[in-house]
């Protein structure tokens, strides 16, 4: 087991031999990746714009993003494996790279996560209003979000056994309402055709339909990421050189055959979809519901969906407070000493709290300016992006100086193949997110992703280039290649020994 501590500082109330507690199985980190995923919020959310955007066919999109994010998964698999440490992205890069690298990308993915956890708990707003009547004015949305947070953050500080149980329950309420509702609506409220998926129904005007077709990538783009999430309690998890490289590409499949399923499901109950496409309904998702399960499938509908959102702040949160706990763990961070302390149950406590205390900052701003959110949040996707390709890149550049993933799970020869090709797409996938909106928006929300990503970067760099905090880490860094040869010289010395890498010590 590793020990959770990995700096000169011991884990406060625990003492030294305060660590993570190994609780969570295959099921359980699928889940928190699953529920990170959501598939429901995310078809929820997504489907509209992409129906409004670019018709039915934008469905294509889900099958684009799973399948690229699938030859990313595949590459953390083999970095996770070697280095089962908590924090994910951070510890990724920086074994792979180095301190100054990792820290970049660690900051570009906590600023990311943030926006995405604020926006997530304001998106649950009208979902409560909708359950129980009502429209949420602007304070009772930031109330709503805020409530969120908090109860997300209570069952965090719970526990890991507390977090595993939730996110199993949120990934059996996102089942439940992803594939169930799908397959109601396919057998038993169809009213179009399956050709409509390749029926544009005027989508886009006169504009050639693949300029079209790009302004709906969202639709996948944003669902399928919260695979990594799997790798940011690595050492939460038992035997997590096999098992979370397994729920990481669980993650992807499942999270494609529940989110089509929904949405090809809603698309073919549609009673009235040339109207959805054309923006005349406003809420499609509400529409459909009521004219084809009626108000008290709705509400189930609606409760199973509140469900969904909890588990998948919850899961947001996790993964938060984990990277915080690793950055500090390193001493990467100020106040380091408090952030990388683990109670006697083994919880970040105080990593917990700034996971949710930032959000909630972050809400604060946004019921002051209303108008700020979706430009604050138009970075984070492609934000996240940037991270995943980050850890790509550096382990594209470790292969070619010869570097043979030294876990317990690898895809041997194919790895080059497939790390290019990760690259290629998540490369593609970022271009795509840059481009600018519309010419007739304002400059700041024309070029919104990208003046997020610079403000991220350069804020970033100027803490980097004012603080150095890598001259106070001595965490080890850069040894892939070292570290696989000495996990396979040490497997091969006792072939029959189930144990991790040697290389894993974090």
């Amino acid at each position: 087991m590793i020990p959770s501590k990995a700096s000169p500082h011991p884990p406060e109330g625990g003492g030294d031999s305060a660590q993570f507690t190994r609780s969570m199985g295959v099921v359980e980190t699928l889940s928190l990746g699953f529920t990170y995923l959501s598939p429901l919020g995310a078809v929820a959310a997504l489907m509209p714009l992409g129906l409004t955007t670019a018709g039915p066919p934008s469905i294509w999109w889900l099958v684009i993003a799973a399948a690229g994010q699938m030859l990313v998964a595949l590459v953390f698999g083999e970095v996770v494996s070697q280095y089962p440490i908590t924090g994910g992205i951070y510890p990724w890069a920086r074994r792979l790279w180095g301190p100054r690298y990792a820290w970049l990308a660690a900051w570009i993915y906590l600023c990311a996560l943030i926006v995405t956890i604020t926006s997530l708990s304001y998106f649950a707003a009208p979902f409560v209003g909708r359950l129980f009547g009502f429209t949420p004015t602007t304070v009772q949305t930031f109330l709503i979000a805020v409530g969120l947070l908090l109860l997300a953050m209570v069952f965090n500080l719970s526990g890991t056994r507390t977090l595993g149980t939730v996110v199993r329950i949120g990934f059996y309420a996102e089942i439940v309402g992803v594939i169930f509702c799908g397959l109601y609506l396919l057998i038993f409220q169809r009213h179009n055709s399956p050709s409509v998926f390749f029926d544009t129904m005027g989508a886009g005007g006169d504009a050639p339909y693949y300029r079209t077709f790009l302004l709906a990538a969202l639709t996948g783009l944003y669902l399928f990421y919260g695979f990594e999430a799997c790798g940011d309690v690595a050492e939460e998890v038992k035997n997590p050189g096999r098992a979370i490289p397994k729920a990481m590409i669980l993650t992807v499949v499942t999270g494609l055959f529940s989110a089509g399923l929904a949405f090809i499901g809603f698309i073919l109950a549609a009673p009235n979809l040339p109207d959805i496409v054309s923006g005349k309904v406003p809420d499609p998702v509400s529409a459909i519901l009521e004219a084809t399960v009626g108000p008290v499938g709705t509400k189930i509908f609606l409760v199973v969906a509140l469900t969904a959102f909890i588990s998948c702040t919850l899961s947001l949160e996790a993964a938060l407070s984990r990277l915080i706990f690793a950055f500090a763990r390193d001493d990467m961070l100020p106040g380091s000493r408090k952030l990388s302390t683990l109670s006697a149950q083994g919880a970040p406590r105080a990593a917990m709290l700034v996971g949710c205390a930032a959000p909630t900052l972050l809400c604060v701003w946004v019921l002051v300016e209303p108008d700020s959110l979706p430009r604050v949040t138009s970075f984070a996707v492609c934000g996240i992006y940037m991270c995943f390709q980050m850890v790509a890149f550096a382990a594209l550049r470790m292969r070619l100086k010869g570097w043979r993933p030294g876990g317990s799970w690898s895809l041997g020869r194919a790895g080059i193949a497939v790390n290019v090709a990760a690259l290629v797409y998540g490369v593609s996938a970022m271009l795509v997110l840059i481009r600018p909106g519309d010419a007739s928006l304002a400059f700041v929300d024309r070029w919104s992703v990208l003046i997020g990503l610079g403000v991220v970067l350069v804020s970033g760099a100027l803490y980097m280039a004012v603080a150095r905090p890598w001259r106070r880490s001595t965490a080890p860094s850069g040894d892939a290649l070292e570290a696989a040869e000495r996990a396979r010289a040490a497997r091969d010395s006792v072939p029959t020994a189930r144990t991790e890498p040697a290389s894993v010590d974090s």
